[in-house]
């Protein structure tokens, strides 16, 4: 059998390209892990703003809005979002980097300065004299991830696709318009590969004999460790720190704290340095009142970046029917909805709003300095 599309990687990338391509022709997901969502989609603490990273990662989180706020009809049984805020504090050497935050405050999407006092009554284990300035983000909502992946992969598949897991993609050619992907276990074939394969998106490339976009995997450390007594996580917002990307989040009733670290790594399945570990908790201790006796849970996961921290979205300039899906930075969970739905633009030759708007931005031909004529 000739698959339209062959995707490689089972994460959020690939499941939502999976989803939105199904509905045009014949698809097979084939993923290395036992399970979809191993690496970088399972250990995601994601958060749904429309203000995280640079402005195409913004414009493109947008976007997303809607499909986050209303699925389409059967996509998932409850809702993807919940909200919870989002509460960033300045220490006083910190405290202009506040003004950039505040100049993104949109009606609807407002964010306002509050008092530090009122910042302390939000989160009761803050330290007040770290505190020169807060900000808070109302909108910010937590998103439902497991959910998400598996509305993805369950839609895919009521849509006619495969999804294969143990399948290591070991080689890739192509002969008379038709790629052939050899996994360790198995041969496919396919008129066009969808290269969704994370922090390994270069050495899938690399096979098929494209040039490297560049990619570089990035190595985040998080701890969960318990809230003080009395402390009710549910109604505490996220909480960030200017001038790092240090932030603690409440989860499953305890608190994720992570120093946002980005450790420039080989693409691996990632663990968490015991250094980065103890320095982590020591911060929780200097930021918050809060006395880390224990670490119930530690991880790390991949976050991959290229040079310019946009995500990677279109045909190779070289190869045919060869399609990048890569790069997504850390924001591949909020941007999903967007990517897919232009992947599937993108593979099908569809003019769209998404293709219009993001084709030439995102377009991986900006990494190999080709002009898309």
């Amino acid at each position: 059998m000739i698959y339209d599309f062959l995707v490689i990687g089972g994460g959020i990338a690939g499941a939502s390209a999976a989803y939105e391509l199904a509905a045009h022709g014949t698809v097979l997901i084939v993923e290395t892990e036992d399970s979809a969502g191993y690496h970088a989609t399972g250990r995601s603490a994601a958060l749904f703003t429309r203000n995280f990273g640079g402005p195409i990662v913004r414009k493109i989180n947008a976007f997303s809005s809607d499909f986050f706020h209303t699925p389409p009809v059967g996509f998932c049984e409850t809702p993807l979002l919940t909200p919870r805020g989002c509460l960033t504090v300045a220490a006083p050497a910190d405290a202009a980097d506040l003004d950039a935050l505040l100049a993104l405050s949109e009606p609807g999407e407002e964010i306002r300065e509050i008092d530090p006092k009122d910042a302390c009554d939000m989160v009761p284990f803050m330290r007040s004299d770290r505190i020169a300035r807060a900000v808070y983000e109302a909108n910010v909502t937590d998103i439902d991830v497991a959910t998400l992946l598996l509305s993805y992969l369950k839609g895919a598949k009521a849509r006619g696709a495969v999804l294969m897991t143990k399948q290591p993609v070991m080689a890739l050619s192509r002969d008379a318009g038709v790629w052939k992907v050899q996994t360790a276990k198995d041969s496919f074939s396919a008129a066009k590969v969808i290269n969704a394969s994370g922090a390994w998106a270069d050495q899938i490339g690399a096979m098929a004999g494209a040039r490297s976009i560049g990619l570089v995997p990035r190595r985040r450390t998080a701890i969960i460790i318990n809230a003080p007594d009395g402390i009710d996580c549910a109604s505490l917002p996220a909480i960030d720190f200017a001038g790092s990307d240090a932030y603690l989040k409440p989860e499953a009733g305890k608190l994720l704290a992570s120093p946002g670290d980005a450790t420039q790594t080989e693409p691996h399945d990632a663990w968490p340095d015991d250094m980065d570990i103890a320095m982590l908790a020591d911060w929780v201790g200097q930021e918050t009142t809060i006395e880390v006796t224990k670490i119930e849970h530690s991880w790390a996961g991949l976050r991959s970046f290229v040079a310019d921290g946009a995500p990677v979205v279109g045909l190779d300039p070289v190869l045919p029917d060869f399609f990048w899906l890569a790069g997504q930075g850390g924001y591949g969970i909020m941007m999903s909805p967007v990517l897919a739905m232009l992947t599937s633009d993108l593979c099908t030759g569809t003019s769209s709003a998404f293709a219009d708007q993001f084709k030439q931005a995102l377009s991986p031909q900006r990494m190999f300095g080709v002009v898309d004529k």
